[in-house]
């Protein structure tokens, strides 16, 4: 059962909703937040910033995965570990889509580099999948905006990925040359950040977990992992 706790007490970020407690009793399996930008993945600070427990109240929960301090979009928490490991661990292949501003024209041959995989200091990146896209039309605004500069253009683009390194995406892009200038995760697996705006949250339905739990464990055998933060 949710209820709302109180209002957002984190004064450089712009809530659009109090945070949301979810009771231990009837916690759900898993919750898909909007993370809004500069805030830590994490329920606890030392220096002050931004976490998620200005978002949602819920123990027992733990986000499977990371998103980084200046990167917006969804966070997924969850009170099982079995289902923390399969979404956030990339032995389980999951996809996580992101929407990429970046600073300059994406042409083909970036297109096609990240397509096969690019060289980063830690190796090669697996194949991702990669195509140019129009600024999304129901795009919340962030506060505060990108630096503009009046001499190169800006545009978007649509990555997935299967692997989770440190700051992948953004040394992706910037290995072609494609500075990253905004960076939104819209999905991860099955789940996407549509219909939620940044500081909401909602839980997934008990049986809609368990579906998902019982095809990824049937479809895949674990590899090699990576790390798990863009």
């Amino acid at each position: 059962m949710a209820k709302t706790l109180r209002p957002c007490n984190a004064s450089s970020i712009s809530c659009a909703a109090p945070p949301t407690i979810f009771d231990s009793m009837d916690a759900p399996a898993l919750l898909l937040l909007n993370k809004p930008y500069r805030v830590l993945t994490q329920f606890t600070s030392e220096d002050g910033k931004a976490t998620l427990r200005d978002y949602v109240h819920a123990p027992g929960m733990r986000p499977a995965g990371r998103l980084d301090y200046d990167s917006e979009g969804l966070v997924l928490l969850t009170n099982s570990g079995q289902l923390q490991t399969k979404l956030a661990d990339p032995r389980w292949k999951q996809e996580k889509t992101y929407l990429v501003q970046v600073e300059g024209e994406i042409g083909e041959d970036a297109l096609s580099q990240l397509r096969r995989g690019v060289k980063l200091n830690d190796g090669m990146t697996l194949p991702a999948e990669a195509e140019r896209m129009d600024e999304p039309e129901w795009l919340w605004p962030r506060d505060p905006p990108i630096r503009f500069r009046k001499a190169i253009p800006t545009n978007w683009l649509k990555l997935t990925i299967r692997e989770g390194r440190n700051r992948q995406v953004r040394r992706m892009t910037a290995a072609v040359n494609l500075p990253t200038l905004r960076l939104i995760r819209w999905s991860v697996g099955p789940w996407t950040v549509e219909g939620l705006a940044p500081g909401e949250s909602r839980s997934v339905d008990a049986r809609e977990v368990q579906a998902f739990m019982k095809a990824i464990t049937s479809r895949y055998r674990p590899a090699s992992s990576r790390g798990s933060r863009r």
